[in-house]
């Protein structure tokens, strides 16, 4: 993908809906005598990608204007006319019963916390529901985005270091995530990349609440449509010929505080309560009832109690370590716990008590103490072929544990083999006369 400068951008713009050609005196009176030389580097770009073309009229000065074939596709695009269908086909006959946006917003939370509670380890289930299957291409774009690694039994997801970081960004910026990481597999899937593109523009420019056609969509984007519908983002059922857009497809190109009213995600936006109380005993109260927060904490602490509306529990240094051996580091859980602090806890500085922060990372730390090694130094060679030679055996037989390529100098755990090898050596040489 080939992006435009900002100077480009603002001449296509300027060009886009002039009737006639722009003579290039006037494109410079348009460019500040010192900003001749962007301008320059503008009109190449732009040629050479064969957006702007010169127009030459005898007895009169070179003049540019867009192609023509370019102005038009940028114009059907912008204003949604044509038969491209760009904005999709809003379907004006109701088909069955009408949805509401509130029934959209419940689907939405429903789906796309079931895929973050997979991720977890704990499907969630709402309550009085029999819960969200998630489908083996679901699951596959995960592992396929590194977010979890599935084990082979059960399919059981365990979440990443990856997957983690993932959990602690805004609803809005996960979901651009899956959809980037869904384009990137188009290719293993057998779709064609032109086609998504074309299908996830579309998305951002839906209205919610509307009901749109797929009689228009190609054989590529109604497979998106079926896949989409399992993270929450469209509505659809495969027997009936409209699909819904949720609030989760309709705000991608908007402020993610739109989803505040949709979806419980696991973030806090600015201005939004907290609900992790953190004691300097180690101890932690969360103020919650939604088992995807729950099952987050479950990663890094130990839950003991639990209520209809919170849970208490202590992090200890084996749950801190057994979220470290998942790949979550210790900088993540302090973040997590700092983002969803309660705001009783806000009201000092530093919000999460010292002790307890600084526990965190030894706890994390322990794991990567020094150990040490039995073994045989091995220096003063004769020369570099001698010890490059020898150090490279070291290596084949897997005895090497250090090197210092500068001081010809190496470590190895055993010796006896490479001891043989070494004398063997040197009787070669002698015997070759060097």
């Amino acid at each position: 993908m080939f992006v435009l400068i900002y100077a480009a951008k603002n001449l296509v713009m300027a060009l886009l809906y002039m009737s006639r050609p722009i003579p290039v005196t006037d494109l410079d009176s348009w460019v500040r005598p010192d900003s001749i030389k962007e301008r320059e580097i503008t009109v190449v770009q732009l040629e050479r990608l064969a957006i702007l073309s010169i127009v030459s009229n005898p007895g009169k000065p070179k003049a540019y204007s867009l192609t023509k074939t370019f102005a038009n596709s940028l114009r059907l695009a912008l204003t949604g006319g044509g038969n491209h269908l760009s904005f999709g086909v809003p379907c004006s006959d109701p088909y069955g019963d009408p949805i509401s946006i509130e029934d959209l917003d419940e689907y939405a939370r429903e789906q796309w916390e079931s895929v973050l509670g997979y991720m977890v380890g704990n499907p969630w289930k709402p309550t009085g529901s029999k819960g969200v299957e998630l489908s083996e291409a679901v699951t596959n774009l995960l592992a396929f985005g590194e977010l979890i690694t599935i084990q082979s039994k059960g399919r059981k997801a365990q979440i990443t270091q990856k997957g983690f970081a993932f959990l602690l960004q805004d609803a809005n910026a996960q979901i651009w995530e899956i959809l980037m990481l869904y384009l990137n597999r188009s290719a293993d899937l057998r779709m064609e990349k032109v086609e998504v593109l074309s299908f996830l523009f579309m998305l951002g420019s839906l209205e919610l609440g509307q009901s749109y056609g797929k009689s228009n969509l190609t054989q590529t984007q109604t497979l998106m449509v079926g896949d989409l519908t399992e993270f929450g983002i469209i509505l659809d059922d495969e027997s009936s010929p409209v699909f819904y857009p949720t609030r989760l497809a309709t705000t991608l190109t908007s402020d993610s505080g739109a989803l505040r009213s949709a979806i419980s995600s696991t973030t806090v936006e600015a201005g939004t309560p907290g609900f992790i109380v953190l004691e300097t005993n180690y101890r932690i109260y969360a103020y919650t009832s939604s088992a995807l927060q729950i099952s987050i904490l479950q990663l890094f602490s130990n839950l003991k109690v639990r209520y209809p509306n919170m849970i208490a529990g202590k992090i200890s240094r084996d749950s801190v370590r057994r979220a470290v051996a998942q790949g979550i580091t210790a900088d993540q859980i302090i973040s997590f716990l700092d983002t969803h602090a309660h705001p009783q806890m806000r009201k000092v500085n530093p919000v999460l008590p010292p002790t307890v922060v600084d526990q965190i990372r030894l706890w994390q730390i322990e794991g990567e103490r020094m150990k040490t090694t039995q073994g045989y130094l091995f220096r003063e060679f004769e020369d570099w072929q001698e010890y490059d030679r020898t150090v490279k055996y070291a290596k084949d037989i897997g005895v090497l544990e250090w090197k210092n390529d500068s001081k010809w100098l190496f470590f190895v755990h055993k010796h006896e083999q490479l001891a043989s090898f070494v004398k063997a050596d040197k009787a070669r040489r002698a015997a070759e006369g060097r």
